[in-house]
């Protein structure tokens, strides 16, 4: 029995067997409000498909996950639920060439995120719906054929409480309420399960709209109304309209799905979804109190992310998720491109190079790795790529290729691109015979190294000087299994008054081992050779020992802030590589981080040193170290701008390294008044970032947690809530989470979440020791009862990465030894949690050389 997979083969095998006229849909939600049990309350679901047999067979299967079917009706034949349906198929024989399938179920509403979640907001007992079905819960909602190249159009119908609202993609038309409550939507065009959405309750809407032209798009944003009182409409729909703008500009394909609603939602697993016509992010870009640019950024970024989706993803669709990188990558590349180039956040290639890249550079360099292309055996597969690989380096390959091929060319590309396979699927193959056409390159080689093979390239220069100091050659190593062509700069930079600044540069291919960059020669000495100026390509930039010696005494004097990300993002990658101490790394961080100008590199340089201390410093420097980190964020904090972000972004840093008498008296102060900071206003968001460590070292307990609740009793307040109390410092305490997320399947995905978060604790190492055993012991089974994704969250959040010995190592090996049976998706996940660990050995024994 496949259970609730479905492998690439089978889905292969239907798409040649059938293709799809078109759904109705229509739904029952009124179920979602009233005394019902949770435990069993469900909503009535009926689907209509309407297909044809266009290969040999005549027997097939639907896909649904539901609790029960009441009726399934195949050309008028009755079918037996209880012989034909399995849980989450339901068998199809005696298919005619044309077909009528009706399906009447009882679907489960979900607490975790996927299917139809149900939440209820604590602040005002409201009841709020929304769907998330990518890669494959559609099928939890109604029946369907639950594969992305099998398109159809839909109709959706959906019947809700009284005083809702209901929104689908309804494209085309607004859509319409009748005498009985019933929402009706017009017909959408083409498209794939995974993107169909509903969203209903009594959520706070705003209208604008978008015109160009005789092009009007009626826009619409939305949240709880407990957020209403938060929620900058005017700013999401600023940059919606600047997204619309470029990609009307560049693309020439005008937007194709009618209406543009964007729905800020509760619990959300993923940042956003790009359902088209009927975008759903999580609600967290709302903010509640005071954040830094760089958070505006980031919505931004994911705003205009979903908008790319709608012509890479939407209008043209990859056939199966081995090719999940034509929309992923493309979206992830174009948050970026569309943020520098139309709205206010020119410097997002900058956020790009330090935050993106890294995520990249860590998933690349796991033994979980795989090529951009990847191969997707199945659904669980298709779960995991949502990865790294995926988005962030995929975005970082498509930069490379601007590069490689040129802006107009790629743009041109695209634009061909969704004209010739609008409402279509695509495979790799379509793509590079465009970007040929456009661009005169071979693709196909281009692609063989860079999309169809993994890992990450280091490039190192190596160079000589003549006896007055000019450069006689300088050359750039390349390093790697896969030795891959780079469209690259170098930059040679000098201390000049005080400054580090670039007087010359030089862009060329850089291909096999070592490649000679003759425009360089004759220059004066550098003082910093920064190989992959600009960031034109993906690789980790390694340094010669002078520009090493310059970095560690003058990164801070790096007067662009791309290059300065750059080099910032390079040393953190030589401490992960276990090629720089964890201390230096720190010692560079203390020196420079307070002159870093740009928010968003200064808050990653936080993460980054705090990772330096926790997981790669050695044990025996950690509390020297972690001291060293809560007096020069206290330091920063008190020099820094009154109501700056930078002030903002030094007391959550200070906070979160506090760990004397001392720091915890200041925390106490400024949460009660009787301590202050001038120009620190102290929100309701940085109170609970005080309180935290407060609670993580013992000195808030549950009634101190619940006076901060008393005063934030609302949904956000509640996952703080749940997670403080996981954190606090008592056996008892992690017992009782540790059953409530391992025993326990009762729990919100958020509330497991943040019970996990609160678990986890550095300072808390020989308190949670006994729990490395039990992790072993419970992940099989718990993968196989639980959802994917509360699965994942459990298996990587609660993995005993911090008991870093090599008696893990060992028990970690020996479970991988005798459970080669695993399903393949948990054993990814704990080889990746394997090797985080084995690095963070590394990186210790590096650093303990340094002392």
């Amino acid at each position: 029995m496949p259970g609730e997979n479905l492998s690439r083969d089978e889905a292969q095998e239907r798409a040649a067997l059938l293709s799809v006229d078109g759904y109705e849909v229509v739904l029952d939600l009124r179920s979602a409000v009233g005394d019902s049990d949770e435990a069993v309350r469900t909503f009535r679901s009926e689907t209509t498909i309407r297909f044809r047999r266009t290969g040999d067979g005549t027997s097939t299967f639907v896909d649904l996950i539901a609790p029960s079917v009441d009726a399934v009706t195949l050309n008028g034949r009755s079918l037996d639920p209880a012989v034909v349906f399995d849980g989450s198929r339901i068998a199809l024989d005696g298919l005619a060439d044309e077909n009528t399938l009706v399906v009447d179920a009882r679907c489960a509403y979900s607490r975790t995120g996927e299917g139809m979640h149900r939440f209820v907001d604590p602040e005002d007992g409201e009841v709020y719906l929304y769907t998330q079905y990518e890669p494959a819960d559609a099928r939890r909602v109604y029946a369907n054929f639950e594969q992305p190249d099998l398109k159809a159009p839909y109709r959706f119908s959906v019947t809700a409480p009284e005083g809702w609202t209901v929104w689908s993609n309804g494209a085309g038309e607004r859509y319409e309420q009748d005498t009985e409550g019933v929402w009706r939507f017009a017909e959408t065009a083409p498209i794939s399960t995974y993107i169909t959405c509903v969203v209903a309750g009594p959520y706070h809407y705003v209208t604008d709209s978008y015109t160009r032209g005789d092009l009007e798009i009626p826009l619409g944003a939305m949240c709880r109304k407990s957020l209403a009182k938060h929620f900058d409409a005017d700013d999401v729909f600023l940059i919606t309209k600047q997204g619309f703008d470029f990609f009307h500009d560049n693309f020439d394909y005008p937007y194709p799905f009618g209406k543009y609603d964007q729905a800020f939602v509760p619990e959300y697993n993923l940042g956003a979804m790009e359902n088209p016509g009927m975008v759903t992010f999580r609600e967290e870009y709302i903010y509640r109190g005071k954040v830094t640019q760089a958070a505006y950024e980031a919505r931004a970024n994911v705003i205009l992310h979903e908008m790319a989706h709608m012509w890479f993803g939407d209008l043209v669709t990859m056939v199966w998720w081995d090719d999940l990188w034509l929309k992923e990558s493309f979206a992830d590349f174009m948050g970026s491109f569309v943020n520098a180039e139309a709205t206010r956040f020119t410097n997002s290639w900058v956020t790009f190079a330090n935050n993106r890249k890294s995520w990249a550079y860590r998933a690349d360099q796991l033994p979980s790795t795989h090529p951009i292309t990847a191969d997707i055996r199945d659904l669980e597969d298709a779960k995991l790529n949502f990865d790294g690989i995926t988005y962030a380096k995929g975005a970082s390959v498509l930069k490379q290729l601007v590069a490689y091929a040129g802006r107009d060319a790629f743009l041109e590309g695209a634009r061909r691109y969704f004209k010739r396979h609008a409402y279509g699927n695509t495979r790799l193959a379509d793509l590079l015979s465009i970007l040929e056409e456009t661009s005169g390159r071979d693709m196909r080689t281009w692609a063989k190294s860079w999309l169809q093979t993994s890992g990450v390239n280091a490039l190192t220069p190596a160079v000589t000087y003549d006896a007055e100091g000019r450069i006689t050659e300088l050359a750039v190593v390349q390093e790697g299994d896969e030795l891959r062509p780079h469209r690259a700069a170098v930059g040679l930079y000098r201390l000049s008054g005080g400054e580090l600044v670039r007087y010359a540069r030089a862009e060329a291919d850089i291909t096999g081992v070592r490649t000679v960059i003759a425009d360089l020669t004759g220059q004066e000495k550098p003082d910093l050779v920064l190989v992959n100026d600009d960031d034109l390509t993906y690789c980790k930039v390694r340094f010669d020992e002078r520009s090493l010696a310059t970095l560690r005494a003058h990164l801070g004097d790096i007067t662009d802030p791309l290059a300065r990300a750059l080099c910032w993002s390079a040393l953190w990658n030589l401490t992960r590589d276990g090629l720089m101490p964890a201390r230096d790394f720190v010692a560079v961080a203390l020196a420079f981080a307070g002159r870093e100008t740009d928010i968003g590199v200064l808050q990653m340089v936080h993460a980054w040193t705090k990772s330096a201390v926790t997981l790669y410093a050695a044990p025996e420097w950690r509390e020297r170290g972690g001291r060293l980190l809560a007096e020069g964020g206290l330091s920063e904090l008190r020099v820094a701008e009154p109501g700056s972000e930078h002030q903002l972004t030094w007391a959550r840093f200070f906070a979160a390294t506090a760990s004397t008498d001392a720091d915890f008296q200041l925390l106490e102060g400024l949460l009660d008044g009787t301590a202050k900071i001038d120009g620190l206003d102290v929100d309701q968001e940085l109170r609970w970032a005080l309180l935290s460590p407060l609670a993580v070292h013992g000195r808030a307990d549950e009634a101190r947690i619940g006076e901060e609740l008393a005063l934030d009793d609302t949904a956000t307040g509640k996952r703080h809530q749940v997670r403080l109390l996981a954190s606090r410092p008592s056996a008892a305490v992690k017992a009782q989470a540790w059953a409530q997320v391992v025993e326990s399947d009762t729990l919100s995905n958020a509330l497991v979440e943040a019970t996990i978060a609160g678990f986890v604790q550095p300072s808390q190492r020989e308190l949670i020791a006994p729990y490395a055993e039990k992790y072993f012991a419970a992940i099989e089974r718990l993968w196989a009862e639980r959802s994917i994704q509360i699965g994942m969250d459990v298996v990587r959040g609660l993995f005993p990465g911090l008991q870093d010995d090599e008696a893990t190592l060992t028990a970690t090996d020996a479970w991988l030894s005798a459970h080669e049976s695993a399903a393949p998706a948990l054993r990814r996940l704990v080889l990746e949690a394997r090797d985080d660990l084995a690095r963070a050995l590394r990186a210790q024994a590096c650093d303990r050389l340094a002392a």
